[in-house]
């Protein structure tokens, strides 16, 4: 899954930082991205501490990066470390990690993609070139559990429910809203009830508030 991109394409020759405390897996991902003329790897770290100062020292575009990292920070710590520098590089997770907790927080930790070492290397080299650009480029797995981890944590208005959500976002009063939708204003006020109750609020301008921050609104 990759978001639109907010450039019109990747740098001739992207600038890629290579993070894995496996030397044998960093010599396999060296070989790899020798074989593209369009990644030039401008350095490897082997841990989180010297991944965060070599991404400061040599302007890399991108930060290939693992999470677990042995002894030391991890790699969600490096990439937080990392994003937090003046004119950041964009990082892309490569690991072997898809659990809901390892997802989370890594992308909290401002990380611009999340792939699984089990893809294939064309899908990495696309994966590199998207986040160059600031695009978000997630492993077929990982972005099923996103999917779903947003679709159980919205709250699941009815129809009705959202529907005077919207009029309620328009500012509209009970009586506006009945009207509107030809219903008794008790009706409104019974579906404002389970309206505040699935949002966690008490108050209409909370529930607009929480619409808005949600995207509940269309």
């Amino acid at each position: 899954m990759t978001t639109p991109a907010p450039s019109d394409g990747p740098p001739a020759q992207i600038r890629l930082l290579v993070c894995d405390d496996h030397a044998v897996v960093r010599a396999g991902l060296l070989a790899l991205l020798a074989s593209t003329e369009s990644i030039e790897v401008v350095g490897e770290a082997s841990s989180g501490e010297e991944a965060v100062a070599l991404a400061a020292g040599l302007r890399p575009q991108v930060v290939l990066m693992d999470l677990q990292l042995g002894s030391g920070i991890d790699g969600v710590e490096a990439t937080a470390r990392i994003t937090a520098q003046p004119a950041a590089p964009h990082v892309l997770v490569l690991t072997t990690y898809d659990t809901d907790a390892d997802i989370a927080r890594a992308i909290a930790a401002g990380a611009t993609g999340y792939l699984l070492k089990a893809e294939r290397p064309e899908e990495l080299f696309t994966a590199i070139r998207a986040a160059a650009l600031g695009r978000t480029t997630l492993s077929p797995p990982v972005a099923s559990r996103v999917m779903a981890r947003m679709r159980s944590s919205a709250p699941q208005l009815t129809g009705r429910e959202q529907d005077i959500l919207e009029q309620l976002g328009q500012g509209l009063g009970n009586r506006e809203i009945a009207r509107a939708l030809f219903i008794s204003e008790a009706t409104v006020k019974t579906h404002l009830g389970r309206i505040y109750a699935k949002l966690g609020v008490d108050t209409r301008a909370g529930a607009v508030a929480v619409a808005k921050e949600r995207r509940l609104l269309r």
